[in-house]
C-alpha cells in the first residue's frame, strides 16, 4: 500500500445483516483501557468507540452516556472522556444535539457500481444522498506536467480545482481536477459550484464520451487526514480519471482520494462463454 489515507470499505446497504443490537451498558462494560499502554486513555477510548461504530454495534443515532457518567463507569477522569468525544466529533463520528446529548453519527457506507461515466454529484444523488462541495483551491494556471498529459503546448492554460466532496455533510473525497481551457474556455469563469459535467454540457456544449480510470490503495496525506477528520493517516482509494469527449479529446484529468471506511466499489462481470 502506498504511503498516503483510508480504511476498509463497507458493504452496500442490504448486502449483509446488521449485527444484533447490544445493550449500551454491556458495550461500555466491554471497553478495556490498558494502563500499561504507551497510548493515552483518551486515544484508547477513541479507538474502541470507533471500532464499535464501524462494526454497527453502536448504530447511527445511538445516544452515548454523558461525559461524567461514562467517566464514572470507566473509572477515568471526565477530561479523558471529553477529549475522546471532542476527537470523535471532529472526525464526524459523533454529534451533539443539545439536550439530546452525544449521538453516534456513523460514516455513510457506499457501494457505487463502476459501469457508467458519472460525476460525484450524480453518483451521490443516485445513492439517495445530498452532495455538496467545499472549494479549497481554484486557479487558472500553466503547468508543464498537465500540458504533457493533455498534449497541449507548455503555454496552454488549465483550470485547477481542489474540492472537498461531501455526502449528507460527511467528507467523502478530496479531489484535485484539471480542465483544458483550450477546449472549454468558458470554464475559466465557472464558480465551481455544482457538477463540472453539467457545466461542460450545458455551458460549453461539450458531450462526454468515455473515461479511463484506475484505482489504487494509498494512505491519506497530511491534508487528506485533516479534512477527513482522521486521528491519524488511514487507508484510502485513489481514483485517477482521464475523461474524454465524444470526439475523443481529453477534457478532464482528476485525482480523487476517497476515504476507505466509506467506499466499496462494485464491478459487474460476465463470464466468457466463447
Amino acid at each position: 500500500m502506498k504511503s498516503r489515507s483510508s480504511t476498509t470499505a463497507g458493504a452496500a446497504p442490504g448486502d449483509a445483516a446488521q449485527p444484533p443490537a447490544t445493550p449500551l451498558a454491556d458495550l461500555v462494560a466491554g471497553i478495556r483501557l490498558d494502563a500499561a499502554s504507551s497510548r493515552p486513555y483518551y486515544l484508547q477510548l477513541c479507538e474502541q468507540l470507533q471500532a464499535l461504530i464501524d462494526s454497527g454495534r453502536l448504530p447511527s443515532g445511538q445516544n452515548l452516556p454523558a461525559e461524567r457518567v461514562l467517566a464514572e463507569m470507566l473509572d477515568v477522569s471526565r477530561a479523558t472522556v471529553k477529549r475522546c468525544y471532542d476527537r470523535l466529533r471532529q472526525a464526524q463520528a459523533l454529534s451533539t444535539h443539545g439536550r439530546g446529548g452525544t449521538v453516534v453519527r456513523a460514516t455513510p457506507r457506499l457501494a457505487p457500481e463502476l459501469r457508467q461515466l458519472k460525476g460525484f454529484t450524480q453518483e451521490m444523488r443516485e445513492l439517495g444522498m445530498t452532495p455538496s462541495s467545499q472549494l479549497l483551491e481554484r486557479a487558472v494556471v500553466q503547468d508543464r506536467t498537465m500540458a504533457s498529459v493533455f498534449c497541449r503546448p507548455s503555454t496552454a492554460s488549465f483550470l485547477k480545482l481542489v474540492r472537498l466532496r461531501l455526502a449528507d455533510d460527511c467528507p467523502m473525497s478530496r479531489e484535485v481536477a484539471w480542465y483544458d481551457l483550450t477546449l472549454a474556455p468558458a470554464l475559466a469563469d465557472w464558480d465551481a459550484n455544482g457538477s463540472a459535467y453539467t457545466f461542460l454540457k450545458e455551458r460549453c456544449g461539450i458531450h462526454l464520451g468515455d473515461a479511463d480510470q484506475s484505482i489504487e490503495a494509498v494512505m491519506s496525506s497530511e491534508e487528506e487526514t485533516r479534512v477527513f477528520g482522521f486521528t491519524e493517516p488511514g487507508p484510502c482509494l485513489l481514483l485517477k480519471r482521464h475523461t474524454y469527449t465524444t470526439h475523443r479529446q481529453l477534457v478532464e484529468y482528476v485525482e480523487g482520494t476517497f476515504r476507505g471506511d466509506a467506499y466499496a466499489y462494485r464491478i459487474r462481470m460476465q463470464s466468457d462463454r466463447a
